[in-house]
């Protein structure tokens, strides 16, 4: 449950904006996830505070075991549809604003699992275009991804959104990424050929409330670690520099790109205050629950350039 104060933080920013949602029906996918539950919470303060009488969609495989998980999240502004992300029906009337947020990053990084994760990023995506294509939905947010630009140069401090990488495409991750940009090609597409109005927000790393800790997120891995007062393992050399944006930020962001932001325009959206992976779990662990935390760092730093996941986010300052 996210607290009182985050909720104040993301309203203090975000009203002026979500005045565009009084009377509103938004679709939501991948609420169900850290970026939706952000999204639902907040949503339902905006709701209750400002009394927008608006009605969120919630896509979901098992809607009852999540609102049992989550009661906060089994309010009368929610309406749950179950589905796949692929294949999903929405009942008859309007839907207004669509956030898609889903991605199911089970298996990522796993060549066996590739064809499956590329396909959910794609077909997904198609899905949900063609339903704001019918419903004539006046903007559709894609969380989309800093993997995009495949790996950042060692002497590109801060990667902007005219950086012409890509996807490395022999290597396990590429799926991920070669997904995401695919998306990104579809929405505008369909924003050209159809007028279906896309904003994309290419994601990077965060921090906060709901942050899984038990995948493939080492600023999860090192908060279940140190809470439960073990030691913090880095496998590597802790060296790689990353950046994290607090959750209840995130969710201004992504409000203001939906509501806001130019359609088929990629905004970066993180941090750009850069920390080393060692750095982090250093951080991290001189708040663990017994005090007694250490950090190992498994692998001898080498000659090497550091490895950088860091944006530049002037455009979405601007």
């Amino acid at each position: 449950m996210i607290a009182e104060k985050d909720l104040q933080h993301i309203a203090a920013h975000c009203r002026p904006v979500w005045e565009q949602l009084r009377g509103k029906t938004i679709l939501v996918t991948g609420g169900t996830g850290f970026f939706g539950k952000w999204m639902l919470e907040s949503f339902a303060y905006a709701n209750e505070t400002m009394a927008l009488n608006a009605t969120m969609l919630v896509l979901s495989r098992d809607p009852d075991r999540f609102v049992a998980a989550h009661p906060q999240l089994g309010k009368a502004c929610f309406r749950y549809v179950q589905g796949e992300i692929t294949s999903f029906e929405v009942p008859d009337g309007p839907v207004d604003l669509i956030v898609h947020a889903a991605t199911d990053m089970s298996g990522y990084g796993q060549m066996q699992q590739a064809t499956r994760l590329y396909d959910s990023i794609v077909d997904g995506t198609r899905r949900v275009l063609d339903l704001a294509k019918e419903r004539g939905t006046s903007s559709v947010l894609h969380t989309g991804s800093g993997a995009v630009y495949g790996t950042q140069p060692p002497g590109l401090t801060h990667i902007n959104e005219d950086y012409k990488g890509a996807p490395d495409l022999y290597t396990a991750g590429a799926a991920y990424g070669e997904g995401k940009r695919v998306a990104e090609l579809m929405a505008n597409i369909y924003y050209h050929n159809h007028g279906v109005p896309s904003k994309i927000a290419r994601c990077f790393a965060f921090i906060g409330p709901y942050i899984p800790m038990d995948g493939s997120f080492a600023a999860g891995n090192f908060i279940k670690a140190a809470t439960e007062g073990k030691d913090i393992v880095i496998a590597g050399d802790g060296t790689p520099y990353r950046s994290y944006l607090y959750a209840a930020d995130l969710t201004i962001w992504l409000w203001h790109i939906l509501l806001r932001g130019e359609n088929v325009r990629p905004y970066n959206v993180g941090s750009d205050e850069e920390v080393t992976i060692e750095e982090l779990a250093r951080l991290i662990a001189a708040q663990s629950a017994t005090g007694q935390t250490q950090v190992q760092v498994l692998t001898p730093r080498g000659n090497q350039p550091a490895q950088r996941y860091v944006p530049s986010v002037q455009r979405a300052k601007e």
